[in-house]
């Protein structure tokens, strides 16, 4: 089958080649000409875990393509995906611009039937407005169809090759033929394809991620409570984690979630119900909630070290909003970052993928380190932000060498606590009690 997808963020070029590796011819368009060049050379723009395998592969044997010329892209499309940016604008609804813009555009290069796939998150009512942006430009027949993405960065080639789940909006019977071949090398394990209308379908990517995003909150105010009441938050994790109603993941303690969907899809949700005269109160709740636990490890070191922070210089371990991505938008450790310069501490840091997007935001405001030890040389303390697997095991003997005194701040919960006791570190995790040598 062929496919354009227009697009080459994140999303589109996940999408774009993983299609091509079950067999579609798919051009992949952008404005950008400089990226366009770098991806037709083979260079792609992100980290993420085995997407260069299939990239290269697919590319190498021309199923996979790039172009910034939108009318070659879709002109022998039968499906044409939209994978386009839609940011959060002032109120925190989605910015639509960039989708409708390429609705524009598509009626009058249409020559015959196509559908037009919104695969970006979009609010509910986004497939009518694609339906009308094109039906201005075109009497041809044509088809919009919802079908969100459920990618988690870091996995999201495997999600995309084994989706637990397909959703797809559509009312079109031939569309519904069409997405179901097209979608059906996918799911030969038996995983489902739910179709559903499009605004239901258009509310179920908002309705996923709001929904973690709260688990998410709801174990970080536990772990807040945990810490006044003297109680652990692994015991209650694998406490209620074991109950399948409400399952293992996500209910590990932090220091909130960040990236590309949670932020922007909580705050959209939230924004349509507004629009729509409902008081989503929970949303609100989360939102803020989530935005006082980014900080939660600066009040604990300013309280350890009486408010005088000025002139200490910091480690943190971990820039990446989560483990196995570059991605840094809305990631904990910027906020983290800004509090300690805007109250007069220095920071040095190191990330295994993430540090030339952070020194694209920070410049030589920080200074950033070739490996995680590095970071630590005459350090007043270290902070942990992200839990990259690397900071796991590290040598703590070289920890304890390095750094001014052995003091760690762990916003990702690392290490068991017996183990820090017995190394005699001042460790202060989320939702366990504080390990302090000096209280023996």
């Amino acid at each position: 089958m062929k496919i354009a997808v227009i697009g080459t963020g994140y999303v589109g070029l996940v999408t774009g080649t993983c299609f091509a590796e079950t067999g579609n011819m798919v051009t992949c368009v952008d404005i950008d000409k400089l990226k366009v060049e770098k991806l037709k050379s083979g260079i792609i723009p992100i980290y993420e875990p085995h997407l260069d395998v299939l990239f290269e592969r697919n590319l190498k044997q021309g199923r996979l393509s790039f172009t910034t010329d939108l009318a070659e892209a879709i002109q022998d499309a039968k499906i044409i995906f939209l994978a386009l940016p839609t940011p959060p604008g002032e109120n925190g609804d989605a910015d639509l611009s960039y989708v409708l813009k390429v609705a524009d555009q598509l009626g009058p290069l249409l020559k015959e039937y196509k559908i037009i796939v919104n695969k970006s998150t979009v609010p509910v009512g986004t497939a009518e407005k694609v339906r009308e942006s094109i039906s201005r430009g075109t009497n041809l027949e044509f088809d919009v169809v919802s079908n969100p993405e459920f990618l988690r960065e870091g996995f999201a080639v495997e999600d995309f090759m084994k989706p637990d789940r397909v959703v797809i909006g559509t009312t079109s019977e031939r569309a519904k033929k069409i997405m179901n071949e097209l979608y059906a090398p996918f799911v030969r394990q038996g995983n489902p394809i739910y179709f559903m209308d499009e605004r239901s379908s258009e509310l179920t990517k908002y309705a996923a991620n709001a929904f973690l995003a709260m688990k998410i909150t709801f174990m970080n105010e536990i772990g807040n409570l945990c810490e006044i009441v003297g109680a652990n938050v692994d015991s209650i994790r694998m406490g209620i984690g074991s109950d399948e109603r409400i399952g293992k993941r996500f209910l590990f303690a932090g220091i909130g979630y960040g990236g590309s969907c949670f932020p922007k899809d909580v705050q959209a949700l939230a924004a349509t119900s507004a629009q729509n005269q409902y008081d989503f109160k929970l949303l609100k709740s989360v939102m803020e909630v989530n935005n006082s636990q980014k900080t939660i490890l600066i009040h604990k070191i300013k309280n350890y070290f009486n408010n005088q922070i000025q002139g200490k210089r910091f480690a943190i371990w971990g820039i990446a909003f989560k483990p196995d991505t570059d991605d840094i938008r809305e990631a904990p450790a910027l906020y983290i970052i800004d509090a300690l310069l805007a109250a007069g501490a220095s920071v040095r840091a190191f990330d295994p993928e993430a540090m030339e997007n952070a020194k694209k935001i920070y410049g030589d405001r920080i200074a950033f380190s070739t490996n995680p030890y590095e970071a630590l040389e005459n350090a007043d303390a270290l902070i942990i932000a992200t839990e990259w697997a690397a900071f796991r095991t590290p040598e703590f003997e070289k920890i304890e060498s390095l750094l001014k005194n052995k003091i760690i701040f762990d916003g990702r919960n690392l290490y068991e606590l017996q183990q820090m006791q017995d190394l005699g570190f001042y460790y202060n995790s989320i939702g366990r009690k504080t390990i302090n040598p000096s209280e023996k």
